[in-house]
């Protein structure tokens, strides 16, 4: 069985990533692992927010488990009705590295991401995250556009 890492992010355009797995998901016999992921600096600055304002600071472990629960929240409408394989993740970490580091740990053979639109040209604009991915993940990449 092969396994796919789906990148969800507050960039993604959600609806079409997943679209474009659950095709992939569909005709391979494959496992989604459907992922949240949280970059540090945006962690970071909201826990900055947090302490500034008195509020409770979420621990790692909190930021992490509320990704996971989107993650589910979303995968689970996006493949209600199939038979599609998946497991809802929730990660933290600077990306694009995290990324990378978890489709390795899970034995990734493929990864969909969302890079960002063309340009007025019709020329690719990939982001940071998607660009890197797109080079250093040693395995298939599927990326979407917003």
């Amino acid at each position: 069985m092969h396994t796919a890492l789906v990148v969800l992010t507050e960039e993604s355009a959600d609806e079409q990533l997943l679209a474009a797995a659950k095709r992939y998901a569909t005709g391979t016999d494959t496992e989604l692992l459907v992922c949240t992921f949280v970059d540090r600096q945006e962690y970071q600055r909201e826990a900055r927010t947090d302490a500034r304002d008195g509020n409770q600071v979420s621990t790692l472990e909190m930021i992490e488990s509320d990704a996971e629960a989107e993650a589910e929240s979303v995968a689970s409408q996006a493949f209600e009705g199939t038979d599609i394989s998946y497991t809802a993740l929730g990660a933290a970490g600077e990306l694009p590295e995290r990324i990378i580091e978890l489709a390795n740990e899970r034995d990734c053979d493929h990864v969909f991401v969302t890079g960002r639109n063309r340009s007025p040209t019709g020329k690719a604009l990939f982001g940071d995250v998607a660009q890197t991915v797109l080079l250093r993940f040693d395995g298939a990449t599927t990326v979407t556009t917003k």
